[in-house]
């Protein structure tokens, strides 16, 4: 098995290193910024080395990934003496392979593996990260073994061009990051209601929940529901009179999202296409709802 080394040691480093190696793949050597947080790593696998120095994790690995913040990467790479056929890796979602210029121009495979998962903590991490959609972008031979690690963690993959990269990672922030914004926006309106913050969370946790397996079970746009789904104009109007009035700083995030949701809706078939412009009218010109009663 090829010898592994991460540069690196926060919640996406800990998880990829801790899972790897106990599916065969040995983790020999990994630093960080902080030699407290190598330490802790490294004491976590078994033949394992902490190191300070970047330089000494890149020379005893056959493969090295980079699991920095992003804006480290570039850096990284640069200080590091590579050479010919070392395999250097990113796991950012949003950059190419680009930014390991120095090391391909080394000699090195250089590529990319970008876990599609939340990582709120490092036990969170490695909890989600089997069953995960991995983002790879290489050349082969480096291709089918970044192929063969996601396999080995129980994930799948797509494997992705340059180009792509930066549309890739905005959907993954719209579906993750977004969907958490969406939920505050949730329970701040259940506030003009007199509902505290964790009491909305726990009551729209069975929603969330909810809704995620049916998109897994019947896909989009079949999981669809509510007022739009249904062509319910009069109470896609309450919604709006109502948050002119008591949340107004919402209205127009409300009436983008269900303008959004009008062509999943016509695509499931349960609206008409004039059904599909009374909502979309409704909810483009929502001040001519504030006289409708």
């Amino acid at each position: 098995m090829l010898r592994l080394g991460f540069i690196g040691a926060g919640t996406v480093g800990t998880a990829l290193a801790i899972r790897l190696d106990g599916r065969g793949y040995p983790v020999v050597a990994v630093s960080s910024r902080r030699q407290s947080s190598a330490q802790r790593l490294a004491q976590a696998i078994s033949g394992c080395r902490g190191f300070k120095d970047n330089q000494a994790a890149a020379d005893a690995a056959e493969l090295v990934f980079i699991t920095t913040p992003d804006d480290a990467i570039a850096p990284v790479v640069a200080e590091i003496r590579w050479h010919p056929g070392q395999r250097v890796v990113h796991c950012s979602g949003a950059a190419s392979t680009d930014i390991l210029e120095p090391a391909k121009s080394s000699g090195a495979q250089t590529g990319a593996f970008h876990p599609l998962q939340t990582f709120a903590s490092a036990k969170q991490a490695i909890d989600n990260l089997p069953g995960s959609t991995f983002a790879i972008e290489a050349e082969e031979p480096l291709l089918t073994t970044l192929k063969d690690l996601a396999l080995a963690l129980d994930g799948r993959w797509i494997e992705l061009k340059a180009g792509d990269k930066v549309a890739y990672h905005a959907a993954a922030v719209m579906a993750c990051n977004y969907l958490v914004t969406l939920v505050k926006l949730a329970t701040d309106l259940w506030q003009t209601f007199a509902i505290p913050p964790d009491q909305a969370t726990r009551a729209l946790l069975p929603l969330l929940r909810g809704t995620i397996r049916n998109i897994e079970s019947m896909g989009i746009p079949q999981c669809l529901t509510g007022p739009i789904a249904r062509g319910d104009a009069g109470t896609i109007g309450k919604h709006i009179r109502a948050l002119q009035e008591v949340a107004p700083g919402l209205l127009s995030t409300y009436c983008e999202l269900g303008l959004q949701t009008i062509p999943i809706a016509l695509d499931k078939g349960r609206i008409d296409q004039g059904q599909a412009e009374e909502l979309r009218a409704m909810l483009e010109r929502p001040d001519s709802q504030s006289h409708v009663r």
